[in-house]
Formats: C-alpha cells, sequence, structure tokens
C-alpha cells in the first residue's frame, strides 16, 4: 500500500508533470498550421477532418523533433525535471567507427519522443482539469440542493454525502493521473533519448582511444619522472658526501641534478597539460641520440656506467628510437634502485634486422633497494606491454654472473626499420 503511494509524494511526479505541460504547450502555435488542411477541406466529414487535423499536428511536431539542438534541449529537461539519468549529448568530432553511423531508427527516436511528450501532456492536462472540476464542483451542486453526473447519454444523481464521497474520490485522482503521465515519460525517456547503439559505439571508440593516449602518457610519465627522482636522490647524496672534500665533484652533481629535474619538468609539463585536456604544447622528444646524456647523469650519479653501442643507432626511426630510449632509462633506473654499486651494463645494438637493448647489473639481497627506493611495481609491466605493442620480445629476470654474483638482466630486441 506504502509502495503504491510513494510516487504520489515524489516532487519528481510534480516536475515531470510541469515537464509534459511544457511540451503541450509549446505544440499550441503548431495548431493552426495543422487546421489549415481541414479547413480547406469543408465538404469532408468532421470525424475524418479532425483525425486530419491530429496527424498533421504530430508530424509539424517531430519535424521539430529532427533539429539537433531539440534532443540536447528534451534531454536537459528530463534529467532535471524527470531525474532520468540520461548521459550528456555528446558530439563525437571523431571520424565514424564501423557501425557509428546512426540509422533512420536512431535518428526517429526524438520526433516520436516529442510527440509522445505532447500527446501524454494534453492527455494528462485534460483529464487533471476535468477530474478537479468535478471534486470541486460536486459538493457545491450538493449544497444547492443538485447533484448529477452525465456519461455516454446516461445520467447519476448523487444525494446527500455520496456527492462529497464522490467529489473526494476525483480530487484524489488528479496526482494518480500526474504519476501516470511523469512515470509514462520517465520509462519512456531510456529507449528514446538515451545513447543509441551508433553513439555508445562510437563514444566507447573515442573513450578507448583516450585510455590508450592516458595509458601512453602514464608510461611516459613513470619512466621520466621515476628516472629523474632516483638518479637525483642519488646525486643529492653524493654531493653531500664529498661537499666539503671535494667542492668540484659536488657542484657537477647538483648540475646533473638541474639538467635532470628540468628535463623532467617538461615531461610533467607536457602530460598535465594532457590530462587537463587543455591545447598541449610540443611533447618531449628523447631518442638514442640523447643517450650519452642520459649516461653522463648516471656517471654524475656515481654510478658505473659500461655502454657497449654498435650500429647506426641515429637511423633509427623516431617512434622506435623513443620507445628505446624510455626502455634504458627504466633499466637504468631499476639498476640504480636495486643494484649494489657494482657496474652497469648498457647494450644497445642497431642493424638492419632489429635493435638489442641489453642492461645487466648486479643486485644484493633481497629487500636491500626496494627500502631505500619504495616502488610501485608498475615499471616491468609497463616496459612489457610497451615492446609488445611494438611487435618485440622481452625478458627480465635474475641470472648469475661470470663472477658468481647474482645480477639482474633486462634484454629487449625490436623489429627496426633504419632510415636510407
Amino acid at each position: 500500500m506504502i509502495r503504491g503511494i510513494r510516487p504520489l509524494l515524489r516532487g519528481s511526479t510534480y516536475t515531470g508533470v510541469l515537464f509534459a505541460a511544457a511540451g503541450a504547450l509549446v505544440a499550441v502555435p503548431l495548431l493552426p498550421l495543422a487546421m489549415a488542411p481541414a479547413l480547406a477541406w469543408r465538404s469532408g466529414p468532421y470525424g475524418v477532418r479532425a483525425v486530419l487535423t491530429l496527424v498533421v499536428w504530430a508530424l509539424l511536431i517531430a519535424v521539430i523533433g529532427l533539429f539537433r539542438g531539440t534532443r540536447r534541449l528534451l534531454v536537459a529537461g528530463a534529467r532535471r525535471l524527470l531525474r532520468v539519468p540520461l548521459p550528456e549529448v555528446v558530439t563525437v568530432r571523431r571520424p565514424p567507427v564501423a557501425g557509428s553511423v546512426p540509422s533512420a531508427a536512431d535518428r526517429w527516436r526524438t520526433p516520436l519522443w516529442l510527440v509522445l511528450h505532447v500527446a501524454l501532456g494534453w492527455a494528462g492536462g485534460l483529464a487533471s482539469m476535468v477530474l478537479l472540476g468535478l471534486g470541486v464542483s460536486l459538493p457545491g451542486n450538493w449544497l444547492s440542493g443538485e447533484a448529477r453526473l452525465s456519461w455516454s447519454g446516461g445520467s447519476f444523481r448523487l444525494t446527500g454525502a455520496w456527492s462529497w464521497v464522490v467529489g473526494i474520490v476525483f480530487l484524489l485522482l488528479v496526482p494518480v493521473v500526474c504519476a501516470v503521465v511523469a512515470g509514462a515519460l520517465r520509462r519512456l525517456a531510456a529507449p528514446l533519448l538515451g545513447p543509441s547503439s551508433a553513439e555508445r559505439l562510437a563514444l566507447a571508440a573515442e573513450r578507448e582511444q583516450q585510455l590508450a593516449e592516458r595509458n601512453r602518457l602514464a608510461h611516459e610519465l613513470h619512466d621520466s619522472i621515476g628516472h629523474t627522482l632516483t638518479a637525483a636522490t642519488i646525486q643529492a647524496a653524493v654531493a653531500g658526501e664529498v661537499l666539503a672534500a671535494d667542492p668540484a665533484a659536488a657542484r657537477a652533481a647538483l648540475r646533473s641534478i638541474e639538467e635532470s629535474t628540468r628535463a623532467a619538468l617538461e615531461d610533467l609539463d607536457y602530460v598535465l597539460g594532457v590530462l587537463r585536456e587543455e591545447e598541449p604544447g610540443t611533447a618531449p622528444t628523447r631518442t638514442l641520440a640523447d643517450l650519452p646524456e642520459l649516461l653522463d647523469r648516471l656517471r654524475h650519479a656515481g654510478a658505473v656506467v659500461e655502454p657497449q653501442l654498435s650500429g647506426e643507432l641515429t637511423q633509427v626511426q623516431g617512434t622506435l628510437s623513443r620507445a628505446a630510449y624510455r626502455i634504458i632509462q627504466e633499466g637504468l633506473t631499476n639498476a640504480l634502485r636495486h643494484g649494489t654499486g657494482g657496474p652497469i651494463e648498457v647494450r644497445v645494438a642497431a642493424s638492419r634486422d632489429g635493435l638489442e637493448i641489453g642492461v645487466v647489473n648486479r643486485v644484493g639481497s633481497a629487500g636491500a633497494g626496494s627500502r631505500a627506493f619504495p616502488t610501485s611495481g608498475h615499471g616491468l609491466p609497463g616496459l612489457a606491454e610497451r615492446v609488445r605493442l611494438l611487435h618485440g620480445e622481452f625478458a627480465a629476470g635474475p641470472e648469475a654472473g661470470p663472477d658468481g654474483a647474482a645480477h639482474w638482466r633486462l634484454a629487449v630486441r625490436l623489429p627496426v626499420r633504419l632510415s636510407a
């Protein structure tokens, strides 16, 4: 019982009725145009002319629903007055994907909603006014000594307190009509005003592309900022240790910190601009040509780097060259975090068939490095995903070194094509 009364007590029921009434009133100026064919056909039967007027009126209302701004306005009204959780109407600016072109049925959903909206508005409004008039007039007629109802040629005479009872019933039926009209509009809103299958497909494709871009930016930010913070921490420690004994080495370490943090700030500004959906600047590009600078920063941090570079690295194509730089950067970051201070071997070999990358460093007891540098655990999975997208081969794990000590080896092979 209480569940049945609940819709009568909701504010959205009566705001929904206002929404329906607004649709009915907006359609009133179209009524004279709809009556024009019936007025021109004066010799036709009255019933046929009335039906013709209604049909033409419905067609005129439907035409308004074909305009692009109409649906946006209706969705906003349904969300605010009907309390229906409809998504905002979004214009997909990217080229449509396969299956994302709206069908004829999708295009006519808004016109159909608008016709039903107006019909329910008029039906609910007329029914409410009739019930309200009867509910108010019946008790007054009884006081004057007469209370009679006429319907379809029949009449019902009400005497005594029955006119009050029937009048109250009619008044109580008014909110019921409001609840029925608002409920019907609420049920029709999702299938007729909600996103169509074509729109959902197009928006899903756009969302997928945005997520892929943000995932790529997250990888870039992780590699750049993670490496910079790791190297800067070690360089700051080195500068503090040699500040009194070797001021020149301390100044070199501080300059290296400045250079690496400036490069990281460029990456950070670019990524934040994209995430804020602003117009980002030119994306920072670091390629294999910047590898010597990266190795120098590690040497300033006190690391012993043993590079083995072979092949025409400068001729590797841009996308793969940038990816290779990030892979080496992440491998060196892991070596700094988890290594024991031994030499770090960096091998990069470019050939006609592929680009081979290897980073090998000595590791100590488990957990020795991780306590100093807490990690998120996304580094190696991110590298593996990056290599997979480039159709390369990825391997990382512990191995026994030639000196019998435990080593960590990162090995990547990327298929490349050298420029002419």
